[in-house]
């Protein structure tokens, strides 16, 4: 049971069951941010240069970089932050065991395509938190600096190998499909971050024709990932 958080922190978090969505929150993000940067760890041995080694392995760091701060919100929310990770790690474990890359250019597309659903899921509910939280989590989700690099390198691969569109278009899609399957697995395990969509008396909430306007929005942002990287959605 987290224990009360301290007495500066917003007037949100005077509500127990919103302060622990807020855990929730920051608990799955921080433990996708570990697990993002081992698997672009281990995906750099499939780069075919070193300097791309060299990259990959600096968007790993970056990834483990935004860990700190999530772990420190957690602790001043009166949260023990490996503790709230631990519930998660289940689904985001399976995710990745489902979706392994074969090789070089499937790795990049997990990279922006599997990694930017999620932080475009996380920005959505965001928008219904508390300013300092929120702010948080769109730092945390910022991975506009990794963009270029995966949309050359994939680009380069697909112009030396046409055939190789229609086989990294089909794992986009079941990027997208595994991704959704576990958000769901998620959301169902942990009533905390369901209701956190459904505001309270400081915040809005979703009802349910908002919520299907969010997943439109989530999708159509998918299709202009994949169009980026000259794939079909």
């Amino acid at each position: 049971m987290p224990a009360s958080p301290p007495d500066d922190v917003p007037v949100a978090f005077a509500d127990p069951a919103y302060r622990e969505a807020v855990i929730d929150l920051l608990a799955v993000i921080a433990y996708g941010e570990i697990t993002a940067f081992e698997r672009l760890a281990e995906d750099a041995k499939l780069a075919p240069t070193l300097e791309d080694k060299v990259a990959l392995a600096a968007m790993a760091t970056a990834e483990l970089d935004k860990v700190g701060p999530l772990r420190d919100r957690i602790t001043e929310l009166g949260g023990e932050p490996f503790a709230a990770m631990a519930p998660f790690r289940s689904a985001v474990d399976l995710f990745h065991a489902h979706t392994a890359p074969a090789d070089w250019p499937e790795g990049l597309v997990k990279a922006y395509v599997g990694d930017g659903l999620a932080n475009d899921f996380y920005r959505e509910i965001a928008a219904y938190l508390d300013p300092d939280t929120r702010d948080l989590v769109v730092s945390s989700v910022d991975t506009a600096g990794n963009a270029a690099f995966v949309v050359e390198k994939v680009r380069e691969a697909i112009a030396a190998d046409h055939r190789l569109g229609g086989r990294l278009a089909l794992w986009g899609r079941r990027l997208m499909g595994e991704a959704l399957t576990q958000a769901q697995r998620v959301a169902a395990e942990r009533d905390a971050l369901t209701a956190l969509l459904a505001g309270g008396v400081d915040r809005p909430g979703l009802d349910l024709a908002a919520i299907g306007r969010m997943f439109t929005r989530l999708t159509e942002r998918h299709a202009e990932r994949m169009a980026e990287l000259g794939l079909d959605s």
